[in-house]
């Protein structure tokens, strides 16, 4: 199944970030900028978080998420399938997923121009 991305709801983490939420299909997906590039280190840090409500059982998915700049994909997940240099990437996740298991990791690492911003996000099986 596939989550759509529409109409982002823009929602602030204490502070420190806007994110996007996206849900239809089996997985709810979520992602917000986390840490910004500071003196020293030029990357963007992203949380993503997926909740899985289904009736199956997986063992990958792919997660699709969109900028509104160009990225080099650094880091996070199990790889990069696509997209890097673009302003959308495609990357693999390998999580076992039972119907209702919840996806959450900090450590997708992105480099762009200041100012990115996350446009969309969706996690498909």
């Amino acid at each position: 199944m596939m989550v759509k991305y529409s109409k982002p709801m823009v929602t602030v983490d204490q502070g420190l970030a806007e994110g996007v939420y996206a849900a239809s299909g089996c997985y709810t997906a979520s992602a917000y900028i986390h840490q910004t590039p500071h003196t020293g280190r030029g990357d963007y840090r992203i949380q993503v978080n997926g909740k899985h409500n289904a009736d199956h059982t997986r063992e990958a998915q792919v997660l699709t998420i969109s900028f509104n700049k160009n990225v080099t994909y650094v880091s996070g997940g199990a790889g990069v399938m696509g997209g890097d240099g673009t302003t959308t990437l495609t990357i693999k996740l390998s999580y076992h997923q039972n119907p209702t298991d919840n996806i959450g990791f900090g450590d997708l690492v992105v480099k762009a121009d200041a100012g990115l911003e996350i446009t969309g996000v969706s996690i498909t099986d």
